[in-house]
């Protein structure tokens, strides 16, 4: 049987997307943990969106809890967006570490443009001045989907915790989400892996797995 070589990857950046419920949070944790094993603690950084700055991460309270309209909505998450990249994910990605975030742009694709319904022309000019650096749109390398039905996850999150105002949302306004990964994927399928997040954990698990192996990632 041939050996994968598997060499340590200058700048990776994964995104990690799904409704909440889909267990992307649980399945990233892992991931971190099988990358700080194989390249070391410091070269591995994990995130999230909104937040993941100090700024970024007053932001995302506004953002998660605060009553206001769909412009505005973008403007602070996009405003956010660009300081994690410029604090963050530019800065790791030039000193060739591997980041890990917990959603980025496809999440307000999917959220705002597809939950909200909001101009996704608009979504993508603020997309190209928040994120092109040296010229170039910054974008994540490999993108793994936790697809999920909005129905399933509903179950898992009842009880769970105070939803805030996007997770508070009717179950209709999580299928259109779904339709606005998917129009992601499809502008874009090199990039995206679609996990089947309705199945046990070691089976998502195992996907997981084989998404980031077959990239040459992880040995």
């Amino acid at each position: 049987m041939t050996q994968r070589t598997v060499t340590q990857p200058s700048g990776m950046f994964i995104s990690f997307e799904g409704i909440d419920g889909a267990g992307k949070s649980t399945h990233i944790e892992a991931l971190v943990s099988a990358f700080k094993a194989q390249y070391g603690a410091n070269k591995v950084l994990h995130t999230r969106e909104p937040g993941g700055t100090p700024l970024a991460e007053k932001l995302r309270q506004l953002i998660l809890n605060d009553a206001m309209d769909a412009l505005t909505e973008a403007y602070l998450i996009f405003a956010a967006r660009r300081d994690h990249v410029n604090q963050v994910i530019a800065p790791a990605l030039a000193c060739g570490d591997v980041l890990l975030c917990d959603r980025f742009t496809d999440a307000t694709f999917a959220y705002q443009g597809g939950g909200r319904g909001f101009d996704l022309n608009v979504l993508s000019t603020l997309e190209q001045w928040t994120q092109t650096q040296n010229k170039q749109l910054l974008q994540p390398q490999l993108t793994l989907w936790f697809d999920l039905p909005a129905e399933v996850a509903a179950e898992r999150l009842a009880g769970a915790r105070v939803p805030d105002k996007f997770e508070a949302q009717p179950v209709e306004f999580f299928r259109q989400v779904a339709h606005g990964y998917q129009k992601r994927m499809d502008a874009d399928p090199a990039r995206f892996v679609k996990i089947n997040a309705n199945q046990n954990r070691d089976a998502v698990w195992a996907e997981v797995l084989q998404a980031v192996r077959a990239k040459g990632y992880l040995a």
